[in-house]
């Protein structure tokens, strides 16, 4: 499709989505949505996202970014509603974020600052200078903990290498065997902590890993329930048996 058509496009979704939410002719369900009620579909939608970039499925992908984009419309919509801002706001917005933050490619080449340098600005500028500024508190907690341990990285607060991350997880785990029932939690908090540290160390992406991790445990997990139709009334040590099946397999 000509490129010239995306605002074309955009502005037809944005109409949709205002008759949608018309009190008088829209959809009884979309005028009732409000910020609160649409952000877990949101977050919803870009996990789909990230699930069809995983399958490697382009089709399945630009259906999905769709559902992201309208999740955008709907947000801007409802503030529009609300007199604050609407979707012009919103694009310009993040139009010039991108051309501020890289003055490298739209400013003055010579003299302009670093990545972090910009960021570090934009959060002095929000009144709130710590390196952990903006780390959103919604995201999921093993992104969440990737994201503040690299904020904290850049100020020198690391360890040099994975040695010490992995010493840390060795030490956690000691501390969750000593630890009595009430700071179970938090002990088993820390540990999940220092495994997200670990992986960060290692170049791994948790979030991914443990995503991957997941999809391999439900591939065998199915396997086994194929294999024998009374999994579920079969011994242990049966279903460790056919879980070793499994893993050959898959």
């Amino acid at each position: 499709m000509d490129a010239s058509v995306a605002p074309l496009a955009l502005d037809r979704l944005a109409k949709i989505m205002a008759r949608l939410r018309d009190p008088e002719r829209g959809c009884e369900w979309d005028v009732q949505q409000t910020f609160a009620t649409i952000a877990p579909y949101t977050i919803e939608e870009a996990y789909e996202v990230a699930d069809a970039i995983e399958r490697d499925d382009l089709d399945a992908l630009k259906d999905e970014l769709g559902d992201l984009a309208l999740q955008v419309v709907f947000h801007a919509r409802m503030a529009e509603e609300l007199g604050r801002f609407d979707l012009a706001d919103v694009l310009t917005a993040i139009a010039d974020k991108m051309e501020r933050r890289h003055p490298h490619v739209f400013g003055d080449h010579e003299h302009s600052p670093g990545w972090e340098a910009l960021k570090a600005e934009e959060r002095t500028a929000k009144d709130d200078p710590s390196a952990l500024a903006g780390v959103a508190h919604a995201l999921p907690a093993l992104l969440r903990a990737e994201k503040l341990q690299k904020r904290a990285a850049r100020t020198g607060f690391d360890w040099p290498d994975a040695s010490g991350a992995r010493a840390k997880i060795l030490e956690e785990l000691d501390e969750i065997a000593a630890a009595p029932a009430e700071e179970l939690e938090e002990e088993v908090g820390d540990l999940l902590f220092a495994a997200v540290n670990f992986a960060r160390h290692l170049k791994i992406d948790p979030e991914t890993a443990l995503r991957r991790a997941n999809a391999k445990f439900e591939r065998r997990f199915r396997a086994m329930e194929t294999m024998d139709q009374r999994f579920a009334a079969l011994s242990l040590d049966d279903k460790e048996a056919l879980w070793v099946q499994a893993k050959e397999r898959a």
